[in-house]
């Protein structure tokens, strides 16, 4: 199985225990087929460090980072193909985490309904078990 590339959608929810699904999560730490990128970092380290939890905080930092390589031109053509979409209010760094993971073939793994409807017309992988 290739890595799966973890929105913070399903961090959160994994440590707050409000999801079931989430416990999936653990099954793919155990794998070691988890990875991340900086802006899904940087949605979580904030608020990490802020609780005090500094170790946590390091131990998200040693997950595999995928680099970012923004193809702008691709974000612009799959936003257009958003609003076509009647999906008018994705935020450029859910596309920037979509294209980060069809770059470099990876499944995303997100809580956030958008990314479930999305893969019909931008190629995603969604991890969906």
């Amino acid at each position: 199985m290739s890595d799966i590339l973890v929105d913070s959608s399903v961090w959160i929810d994994y440590f707050n225990g409000t999801n079931s699904r989430a416990n999936l999560l653990s099954d793919l730490i155990d794998n070691n087929i988890v990875c991340t990128n900086n802006i899904i970092l940087a949605e979580l380290i904030p608020s990490i460090k802020k609780a005090g939890e500094s170790e946590l905080a390091d131990l998200f930092l040693s997950i595999k980072n995928i680099p970012i390589n923004i193809d702008w031109d691709e974000i612009i053509k799959m936003q257009t193909i958003n609003l076509k979409n009647g999906f008018n209010k994705i935020g450029i760094p859910d596309l920037i985490i979509m294209q980060n993971a069809i770059q470099n073939e990876l499944s995303l793994f997100s809580f956030d309904k958008h990314f479930k409807s999305m893969p019909t017309f931008h190629k995603c992988k969604i991890f969906d078990k």
